[in-house]
């Protein structure tokens, strides 16, 4: 297989859980080579990656301390920080559309919004996990935090210019 073909092999075994870009595959190929366990070939202008028989013998081998590495990814998809990805992309999308098409009331509005929930973000990390004591305030923001000390730990984040520098990229 070749690199961009190992990178599509993984994201489908994964569903789309692990995509590892260009930047990981070829350097551990390299890797792989110089130890012996895998030989690199030029075909029809692509550089194929294959297992030599030392590495067909180390999997085999190392079969347990392996594990599976397709499984492990697919299963990483629950961890709660891939749930905080997904949402963030969801997010990004939707402020892509309201900078493409929003007036610049709903510009504005969208700003707050994300204000507003940088802020809350802070207050989760600054208070106590009870769900309740949160609730207690109706916003969803602790009851034994200093807003002050919140509102400067929200403050001291780099702020944008013109509104683009710390837009979401895709």
């Amino acid at each position: 297989m070749h690199g961009y073909q190992i990178i599509q092999e993984i994201g489908e075994r994964t569903s789309g859980a692990w995509r590892p870009s260009p930047g990981a595959i070829y350097p551990a190929l390299s890797l792989l080579e110089d130890e012996g366990l895998v030989t690199i070939t030029a075909e029809g202008g692509r550089k194929l990656a294959s297992l030599t028989d030392d590495g067909r013998t180390y999997v085999t081998e190392h079969a347990d301390e392996l594990g599976s590495p397709w499984q492990d990814a697919a299963d990483g998809g629950v961890r709660p920080a891939r749930q905080l990805r997904g949402s963030l992309q969801q997010v990004a999308e939707a402020l892509r559309q309201v900078a493409r098409s929003g007036s610049d009331e709903q510009v504005a509005q969208a700003v707050a919004l994300l204000e507003r929930t940088r802020r809350e973000l802070y207050l989760i990390l600054a208070g106590p996990s009870d769900a309740s004591a949160a609730a207690a305030t109706g916003s969803g923001a602790p009851t034994d935090v200093d807003p002050t000390i919140v509102d400067a730990a929200a403050d001291a984040s780099p702020e944008p210019t013109d509104g683009t520098e710390d837009a979401p990229q895709a």
